[in-house]
């Protein structure tokens, strides 16, 4: 089999054309973690309907956009600022706060190691351990957060594990932060496809500490990455102040804009995601906690870890076989503290879970 050394993001289809010569259109992706039910459909019928708003510009202020993120939230608009998808965000946050010293519970997404290093700050990974199914000691993460280090960086629920971190325990991380003086940062871009948000979620936090911002964004749970919007929550008024202030005018189009608008009051679609994804959830997982060559942890968010038990088989070769099916997932081996025993693939629509099973279950000789 020929074997290729490319790591791929669930966007690289391009990549994937070129190298394996398959119509990107062909292949379906589990690797992006975008909710496969495509936009909402109230959000696709008025935005064709309202096509002729690009010819005004947005509102600098984004209030009613701010208004609509806050009761999707429930929380003050006041202490909600919107930016150009959440990259954009955690690239201010790390410019205005320049850590010296972050930790980061990993493995998990990069891009936070990379923005803390362009300001001039080391980067610390906490492991999520194996051997705990990847859930976290809070007992020996608060021994390391120190009055030297000045910002903790947590994904919750965590990509790629899809483990995830009680509000509960947040609080009490956060308490530790905050007499040793450090920031906290939490991704929230999966937890509205977690069983239960108010479970996991610390957006009502943000009332209390204001050493903490909860980032997230419409790409993945509302199907819409090429809209760029992103939005953080943080009630410390000085830093809502310089992000503001750091951040280029009119960072959101209006079209992002005016979809933020309608997006988050389609409860319909946002009901029929999340009954989709809990039923996929623990249909596969459980499926799958019964073949003898893998081994699944629980997952919180819309995808699945998968550790591959035969030393004989690697993540790459599953992602090679698949890959000439048409079907992508996530090789893990780039991540830290994993390796070319892992792979990640979301839950799609329940045919779509289905052929990537039977080709899994093929490939890896199991029953299920």
């Amino acid at each position: 089999m020929n074997t290729n050394n490319n790591h791929f993001h669930g966007s690289d289809l391009e990549k994937i054309e070129q190298i394996y010569q398959i119509s990107k259109e062909a292949v379906i992706n589990y690797s992006s973690n975008v909710n496969p039910l495509g936009i909402s459909p109230l959000l696709k019928n008025e935005l064709a309907s309202n096509i002729d708003i690009i010819t005004t510009y947005p509102d600098r202020d984004y209030t009613n956009l701010r208004k609509s993120i806050g009761d999707y939230c429930e929380t003050n608009y006041e202490n909600i600022i919107v930016g150009n998808g959440s990259t954009e965000l955690i690239s201010l946050v790390m410019h205005l706060k320049k850590p010296k010293n972050a930790i980061i519970i990993g493995p998990t997404y990069s891009e936070y190691e990379r923005e803390i290093a362009l300001t001039g700050g080391a980067s610390y990974y906490f492991p999520l351990e194996e051997e705990n199914h990847f859930e976290i000691n809070i007992e020996n993460l608060n021994k390391q957060l120190t009055k030297e280090i000045d910002l903790l960086v947590i994904c919750n629920p965590n990509n790629p594990t899809s483990t995830a971190i009680t509000q509960s325990s947040i609080r009490s991380i956060l308490d530790h932060c905050k007499k040793n003086n450090v920031f906290v940062m939490i991704d929230e871009t999966y937890v509205e496809f977690s069983e239960d948000i108010n479970v996991i979620s610390a957006v009502p936090l943000t009332e209390f500490y204001n050493n903490l911002i909860i980032l997230r964004g419409i790409s993945k749970f509302f199907a819409a990455p090429g809209l760029r919007l992103g939005y953080g929550i943080c009630s410390n008024e000085d830093l809502i102040k310089e992000m503001n202030a750091k951040q280029n005018p009119w960072a959101i189009n209006t079209l992002a804009s005016f979809a933020g608008e309608i997006m988050f009051s389609d409860q319909a679609y946002i009901t029929e995601t999340k009954n989709l994804i809990a039923s996929e959830r623990k249909r596969i997982f459980e499926t799958m906690s019964h073949w003898d060559s893998v081994k699944v942890y629980n997952p919180s968010a819309n995808f699945l870890l998968v550790k591959l038990l035969d030393p004989s088989v690697t993540s790459t070769m599953v992602f090679e076989y698949l890959v000439r099916k048409n079907i992508m997932v996530r090789d893990c081996s780039s991540f830290p503290f994993l390796n070319d025993r892992f792979i990640r693939f979301c839950f799609l629509k329940p045919r779509e879970n289905d052929l990537l099973l039977e080709a899994l279950n093929e490939f890896l000789n199991t029953t299920s």
